[in-house]
C-alpha cells in the first residue's frame, strides 16, 4: 500500500470517527488518534506536525477566551437573567421567542463570531426554553444554524474568514458591498426554512410574565466582559490584528475579577470547560498538513486555474457548492485552509474567492460536524442533557442549508 493511499485512509477513518462518534467517544479522540497515527507511521514528519499545530495558535486562544467567558456567564446567572427577559418579551408565544432568539443570534454572530454564538448563546437559550416550559430543540437549532448563516456579515463573524483570505481580508466597505445582499438572503432563508421545519414544536403557548431576576454584581462583570470583548474584537479586526490573544486576555481577566470578587477557587470553573475542542482543532490542522503533502492542493489549484478562463461564473458556483459539501465531510476549518492554499496557487478572481467563502461559512449547516461552531454547540447542549444525532441534524440541514446556499451564491456571483 502506497504512503498516499494509507495517509488518505487514515484521514478518512479519523473524519468518519469525528462524524459518527463510535462508542459515544468525544470527537477529539478520533481526530487526535488519526493525527498521532500519521506521525507514528512516519507518513508525516514530526516537525511538520508540530508546525501544523502551531498554525492554529490564534484559533486556540480565541476559543479559550470565548469558553471562559461563557462559563463565567453561566456560573454567575447571566444566562438565566437573559432568559427571563427573553421569555417575558415573547409574551407566551413560542414563535415570538423563536424570532427573538434568532435576532439575538444574528447580532452575536456578526459582532462576536459564530463560535461565540454557539458557546455564549446556547446556555442562555436552553435556560429560556426551560423557564418558558417550551420544547427546547427549535430554539437550540437556532443557535447552531444562525452561527453559520450569519457568519459572513462581517470579516470577524467567522474565524474561517480570516483563514480563507490569509489574514488579509477586504476593507470593511468593500466587504459590505460584496457580502451584504448574500448575508441578508442567507439569514432570511435560514429563518424561514428553519421555522417551517419546527412548526409543530412551536405550536401552542409558553410561560409568560415570569418574575424578573436580579443580576448579581458578578453577573454584571460577566456581561461587561462579553460587551467589552465585542468592542475590542471589532476594533482590532479593523487594524488587521489577530483576534485570539485579545479574546483570551479578556476572558481570563473577566474570570479573574469574578473569582477575586467572590473569593472562589478557579478549579470548579476549569473543570466545567470543554477543553477537548482544543486538541480536536489541533488534530484537524495536522490532517490538513498531510493533505498538502500528498499534492491534493496543487491538483485542486490546477483545476480551478484551468476552469476559470472558460467561465468564471460556473467556476465560482461549482467551487462554492463543492466546498460547502466538503466542509461537512472534513469540517469547515480544514476546508478553509485547503481553499486558502488552493486560491493562492491558482491566483483566483475575487468572485471565485467570495463564492468559496460563502460555501465554507454556510455549507456546514448541513451536518453537526460541519463547523467548529456546530461542534461547540453540540458540546454545550450535551452538558444540558440534550443531544442531536447526525441524521436528525441532517434531515433539518438538507431543507434549510441548500436553498439558503443557492440564494447566497447567486446573489454574490450574479451581482459582480
Amino acid at each position: 500500500m502506497s504512503a498516499i493511499v494509507l495517509s488518505w485512509g487514515i484521514a478518512a477513518a479519523a473524519t468518519a470517527g469525528v462524524i459518527t462518534r463510535p462508542f459515544k467517544w468525544p470527537e477529539a479522540v478520533w481526530a487526535v488518534a488519526g493525527a498521532l497515527l500519521l506521525v507514528s507511521l512516519r507518513l508525516l514528519p514530526v516537525d511538520l506536525a508540530i508546525q501544523a499545530v502551531g498554525k492554529g495558535t490564534d484559533v486556540y486562544l480565541f476559543l479559550f477566551g470565548m469558553m471562559v467567558l461563557s462559563e463565567v456567564g453561566r456560573r454567575e446567572g447571566l444566562f438565566d437573567w437573559v432568559a427571563v427577559l427573553a421569555v417575558n418579551h415573547a409574551k407566551g408565544s413560542p414563535k415570538k421567542l423563536f424570532l427573538l432568539v434568532y435576532l439575538v443570534g444574528v447580532v452575536i454572530t456578526a459582532f462576536l463570531s459564530n463560535d461565540a454564538a454557539a458557546v455564549v448563546l446556547t446556555p442562555a437559550v436552553f435556560a429560556a426554553a426551560r423557564r418558558a416550559k417550551t420544547h427546547p430543540l427549535p430554539l437550540l437549532f437556532v443557535c447552531a444554524f444562525i452561527a453559520n448563516a450569519a457568519s459572513f456579515v462581517l470579516p470577524i463573524s467567522n474565524p474561517a474568514n480570516l483563514v480563507l483570505y490569509g489574514n488579509h481580508t477586504p476593507a470593511l466597505g468593500m466587504w459590505l458591498m460584496r457580502f451584504t445582499l448574500p448575508s441578508l438572503l442567507s439569514i432570511a432563508a435560514t429563518y424561514a426554512l428553519l421555522r417551517w421545519t419546527q412548526r409543530e414544536a412551536l405550536a401552542g403557548e409558553c410561560e409568560a410574565n415570569l418574575e424578573p431576576l436580579a443580576l448579581s454584581s458578578s453577573g454584571r462583570v460577566a456581561l461587561a466582559g462579553i460587551a467589552v470583548t465585542a468592542i475590542v474584537l471589532l476594533t482590532v479586526s479593523a487594524y488587521d490584528i489577530p483576534l485570539g490573544l485579545p479574546t483570551a486576555i479578556l476572558g481570563a481577566l473577566t474570570a479573574t475579577v469574578v473569582l477575586i470578587q467572590e473569593r472562589k477557587s478557579p478549579l470548579p470553573m476549569i473543570r466545567e470547560i470543554s477543553w477537548s475542542v482544543l486538541p480536536l482543532v489541533a488534530a484537524l490542522f495536522v490532517l490538513v498538513e498531510m493533505l498538502d503533502r500528498t499534492g491534493i492542493i496543487t491538483t485542486l489549484a490546477g483545476i480551478v486555474q484551468r476552469a476559470t478562463p472558460h467561465s468564471e461564473l460556473a467556476t465560482a458556483a461549482s467551487a462554492g457548492g463543492i466546498i460547502a459539501i466538503g466542509s461537512n465531510l472534513m469540517n469547515n476549518l480544514p476546508a478553509g485552509l485547503i481553499a486558502s492554499s488552493t486560491l493562492m496557487q491558482a491566483h483566483s478572481p475575487e468572485r471565485v474567492i467570495d463564492a468559496l467563502l460563502i460555501g465554507v461559512d454556510l455549507g456546514p449547516n448541513l451536518s453537526i460536524t460541519g463547523s467548529l461552531a456546530t461542534i461547540l454547540w453540540l458540546n454545550a447542549i450535551r452538558r444540558e442533557g440534550e443531544d442531536v444525532s447526525f441524521m436528525k441534524f441532517l434531515k433539518v440541514g438538507v431543507v434549510v442549508m441548500l436553498p439558503a446556499l443557492a440564494l447566497a451564491l447567486a446573489a454574490r456571483i450574479l451581482t459582480g
